[in-house]
């Protein structure tokens, strides 16, 4: 009996704030049964080397190239998935590394807010335990915990670093519409990120009027209940409902690779034959 065909369509590696390496979560994804995999690390595409490409052959697991951007609108941040990007793209290779730049600006606000409060945590300190990876708030946690100043991720974020907090920097966003251009431009689709955390309201009608190509309906542990809304709101605007776990490793204990996924067609809505220059990368 041939199993039903599932994919996840979002999920972090150490790249960005997951916890383990590309290749490890490509063998979690053979162990949970899945056949497809696309890894939404934020604002980098770093995990897509040959390597990663040479495993998931050997593994017979299909990759979705895959991102998630960081915008805002009215100061309130809208992530942004992307998939099927050509990552030879060179305007969206250049967009990235603005990001990644605004990142590094942010990151400096922070260290210097928690240096104010006799908690010196150096760039170079930072970089160094981030090992290439993009860097963000989770990172800084982890050494807060490391260098004795806090006794848990939640701690750190909830008193210094979570959105209101002490030492908390926003940093520069682009807009959502920004970023679902650079997306399309690089030839991928633009899909907004569980979107059910948003309220009702004249907000959520001004995100819900972008371009985008679809909505992450299926999302992590999502009760089925507060899903329906939004698979509804995607058949009736023609665009695509995905899904995927948002699995981060132990940052995220309760969320397992794979508890959210995707079908085959909705995995192939993403591809178009005759783009993609690698048989084993998916993309449009």
């Amino acid at each position: 009996m041939i199993a039903e065909f599932r994919a996840d369509l979002h999920c972090h590696t150490i790249c960005s704030d997951g916890t383990d390496s590309p290749i490890e979560v490509l063998h979690m994804a053979k162990r949970a049964g899945l056949q497809g995999l696309s890894i939404t690390d934020h604002d980098t595409t770093a995990a897509y080397t040959g390597e990663l490409v040479e495993e998931a052959k050997k593994l017979a697991i299909r990759l979705l190239t895959g991102v998630e951007v960081s915008s805002e609108l009215e100061t309130i941040p809208v992530h942004i998935l992307g998939y099927g990007l050509d990552l030879e793209s060179q305007s969206f290779r250049t967009f990235l590394e603005r990001m990644q730049k605004r990142r590094t600006d942010r990151n400096r606000l922070i260290l210097e807010k928690l240096f104010k409060k006799n908690m010196p945590i150096s760039e170079e300190e930072l970089t160094s335990f981030a090992q290439k990876r993009t860097i963000g708030r989770p990172h800084i946690a982890q050494l807060m915990i490391q260098k004795g100043f806090v006794s848990s991720i939640k701690e750190a974020f909830d008193l210094y670093i979570k959105e209101g907090a002490s030492c908390y920097a926003a940093g520069l966003k682009h807009k959502p519409q920004e970023v679902i251009e650079e997306i399309q431009r690089a030839k991928g689709k633009a899909i907004l990120a569980h979107p059910h955390f948003y309220k009702k309201g004249a907000f959520l009608r001004k995100l819900l009027d972008l371009p985008f190509d679809g909505y992450e309906c299926h999302y992590a542990n999502l009760d089925k209940s507060l899903e329906k809304p939004w698979l509804d709101k995607a058949h009736a605007r023609g665009l695509i409902a995905t899904g995927g776990s948002d699995y981060h490793g132990t940052l995220k204990p309760h969320i397992r690779l794979g508890c959210s996924w995707v079908g085959l067609l909705t995995f192939e809505s993403f591809l178009q034959s005759g783009v993609s220059k690698s048989p084993n990368i998916e993309r449009t």
